[in-house]
């Protein structure tokens, strides 16, 4: 750094880092994106065609561990949703954390939107898949809960690929948003979907949880230094706390997030990164994590859940014409939409309360669309609404796929429109027609462009 050259504000080395982690999130969950849709496509394939067979029989098939007879079992399918999908909550989980101390929720005025935003959009799709069920019966609306979830691998996917030119800000937004939509889908989870309660593993789960904390908090340098460590030491007491969240009858996949909330996000020590501040133990989490979640556990349960056989067309049609597959539909195409911009302009009416800077309402409303894709946590919730391979979780995955492909359809063109709108004002900022070095929004000399 030059001698005359001011040191950067705190601010702007906190924004600096938010950019950073932000585009990093963005890259790795482009591939995730893509990877989740891949499995999706091969599951639905593999559903409808000769190979029916031999995949339901994978997802049904039984794994055991154990000794004698003491014997822990779970079929393939429930260990994807169950298992590997608590890594996926973890990240969510360490997120939220890392958002709430060093991120966008640690300043109230500008965590009100986001968070508005985000019970908005959970609150909305709900009460339109019951108004729209009303009539069917309680099996039916036990599924009330599916279109309230974001998908932030698809969502972040889709913004990556259409949003190149977008504003920092409305990354960022996205991200927040739909990381507070997943905390409300687990906490609903954990309140509504919990069938045969054990108060006794879920005592001990809570006693493991405490002293994953206490180890995590005590010797967090020691992890963020040496990975081996956390893999040795933390991740058995982890997956202890796992087994013991699953036996207590609350989905296990509470677990992760759990398990989040006790990680510390900023360093006691060590060098700092050039951009004042340190890697704290979840971001190193999340380093190491978000591939394996991203690359393998939400592909992997994408592949078991999305799955659905859905009778050639006259079933094709039957699913979509029922009224939980257009309950869903409706819930994330248009309770997403209407629920976001209709709560983020409600609390902007509050005094101090504004957009994030550079952020116009056009881009809410295109940010609102994209988060009608609901797929991770909607399969999860639908499968605990109505139980894997039921009929009523055929029709409402039918349309929990269809509801996320129109959103995605419609987010990419307004968003794309949005992303041109943008680059067209960088590349103007930047021209300087005189070639004196000053751009000429910057010039007074240079007459303004008409």
């Amino acid at each position: 750094m030059n001698a005359g050259t001011p040191r950067p504000t705190t601010t702007d080395a906190e924004r600096y880092r938010e950019s950073l982690w932000i585009g990093q999130i963005l890259r790795k969950e482009t591939v995730g994106g893509i990877l989740l849709l891949i499995a999706t496509v091969i599951a639905v394939t593999l559903a409808n065609t000769a190979a029916a067979d031999g995949y339901f029989a994978l997802r049904n098939t039984y794994l055991s561990l154990g000794f004698g007879e003491a014997v822990f079992e779970i079929s393939v399918g429930k260990f994807a949703a169950d298992g590997l999908l608590a890594i996926f909550f973890f990240l969510a989980g360490l997120e939220l954390k890392r958002e709430f101390v060093a991120g966008e929720l640690r300043d109230p005025r500008r965590a009100l939107v986001p968070v508005a935003a985000a019970f908005g959009g959970a609150a909305l799709p709900a009460v339109i898949f019951a108004l729209v069920n009303l009539t069917q019966g309680p099996e039916v609306l036990r599924g009330w809960a599916i279109p309230l979830a974001t998908d932030i691998a698809f969502a972040l996917a889709v913004l990556a690929v259409v949003g190149t030119s977008l504003p920092i800000a409305m990354r960022t937004f996205l991200l927040t948003l739909a990381v507070v939509d997943d905390l409300l889908g687990i906490t609903v989870i954990a309140f509504f979907y919990t069938d045969d309660l054990q108060p006794v593993y879920l005592l001990l789960a809570g006693l493991a949880l405490a002293v994953f904390g206490l180890i995590a908090q005590k010797y967090q340098e020691l992890f963020r230094l040496r990975s081996t460590a956390a893999l040795v030491i933390l991740l058995p007491i982890g997956i202890i706390v796992w087994f013991l969240m699953y036996s207590s009858g609350v989905h296990a996949t509470v677990a992760g997030v759990l398990l989040a909330f006790t990680v510390p996000v900023l360093a006691s020590g060590g060098e700092e990164d050039g951009f004042g501040g340190q890697e704290g133990l979840a971001e190193k989490f999340e380093h190491g994590l978000r591939p394996i979640s991203a690359g393998f556990a939400v592909p992997v349960f994408a592949f078991f859940s999305s799955g659905v056989a859905v009778g050639g067309i006259d079933g094709l049609v039957e699913a979509v014409t029922s009224p939980v597959s257009i309950g869903i539909v409706l819930g994330l195409v248009v309770g997403k939409t209407v629920g976001i911009t209709l709560a983020s302009w409600l609390v902007t009416r509050l005094p101090g309360v504004t957009l994030p800077r550079g952020v116009r309402w056009v881009d809410v409303i295109g940010l609102a669309i994209l988060s009608g894709m609901g797929f991770t946590v909607s399969l999860l919730i639908s499968e605990l609404s109505y139980g894997q391979g039921d009929p009523l979780d055929d029709v409402a995955k039918v349309g929990i796929l269809l509801g996320s492909l129109i959103s995605a359809v419609a987010a990419s063109i307004l968003l794309g429109s949005r992303n041109r709108h943008y680059k067209r004002r960088r590349e103007e900022e930047k021209r300087d027609s005189d070639g004196d070095g000053i751009p000429d929004a910057f010039d007074d000399s240079v007459p303004a462009q008409p």
